[in-house]
């Protein structure tokens, strides 16, 4: 077992959250922003910008949601062990919580990509 700060852990999890439901808030708005651009008279390379786009979003909404679960669980399990084990985590658990912030870390590059590939298909469509 690995003695740690349980602060310091919640806290990395409670940032990686926020910053998951941030986003969260920001693709969702940019799929609002999408469907208004498709609205409008598109040449066809537009359009299939449009559907890459449209399933991009999509699938890093769900990847968004599905990391930002699996670092509720493992808060928790943290805190769990924490009180159980008297301030002690099992190696494992702190494998994990340094495997999430790899997952982490590989969804947030993907999503500033994202993030990039939509300001460039707006500013061509202007």
């Amino acid at each position: 077992m690995v003695q740690t700060d349980i602060s310091q852990l919640s806290g990395e999890c409670s940032t990686w959250r926020a910053n998951l439901r941030s986003y969260r808030e920001e693709f969702t708005q940019d799929k609002t922003k999408l469907q208004q651009a498709a609205g409008h008279t598109l040449p066809k390379d537009r359009l299939q910008d449009v559907e890459h786009l449209q399933n991009q979003f999509h699938i890093q909404l769900i990847n968004i949601h599905d990391l930002k679960q699996a670092i509720k669980v493992h808060d928790r399990k943290v805190n769990y062990e924490m009180e159980s084990n008297k301030g002690q985590l099992h190696d494992e658990t702190v494998a994990e919580h340094e495997n999430l912030f790899e997952q982490y870390q590989s969804l947030e590059s993907t999503l500033q990509d994202l993030r990039s590939e939509f300001k460039g298909f707006l500013e061509r469509t202007q």
